[in-house]
């Protein structure tokens, strides 16, 4: 019996939440919204909120997944950086409320696939020159 738990955790966590292409959004009436996207703006498909609880829960699957090991985040600029910010700030706060606290290093790279105001195909790491400290992790 433990085991079917264990199992349909396990598969819920990998479920996430899933929105239908279909699903109109929310009214903006329900939110409050900088005056200069007025115009711009249909309506909001994932709210603030929804988008910090599953940061949080995602920090709480790290937390029990890797146990004691230390965690190493690579976090890839500029468009990933609120969200490895927020992430690691949930782990920090879980690691401090534990008696589980991970070590965690966190390095910052950038993926570039425009050449000139192109896209390409081939996409290039900018700003790590060796990420053999990667390796086993």
């Amino acid at each position: 019996m433990a085991e079917f738990g264990v199992q349909a955790e396990k598969r819920r966590r990998n479920e996430g939440i899933v929105i239908n292409d279909e699903w109109p959004g929310y009214s903006l009436d329900l939110f409050s919204y900088p005056a200069h996207y007025s115009g711009d703006l249909d309506c909001v498909i994932v709210p603030h909120g929804v988008i910090m609880d599953r940061t949080e829960r995602l920090a709480r699957n790290i937390m029990d997944d890797l146990g004691d090991h230390d965690i190493v985040v690579l976090c890839v600029l500029k468009g990933g950086y609120q969200f490895c910010a927020d992430l690691v700030d949930r782990i920090k706060v879980l690691s401090c409320n534990s008696n589980q606290t991970i070590p965690m290093r966190v390095h910052f790279i950038r993926l570039k696939s425009y050449l000139n105001d192109q896209s390409t195909e081939d996409l290039h790491i900018v700003g790590a020159d060796d990420l053999s400290f990667l390796a086993g992790k």
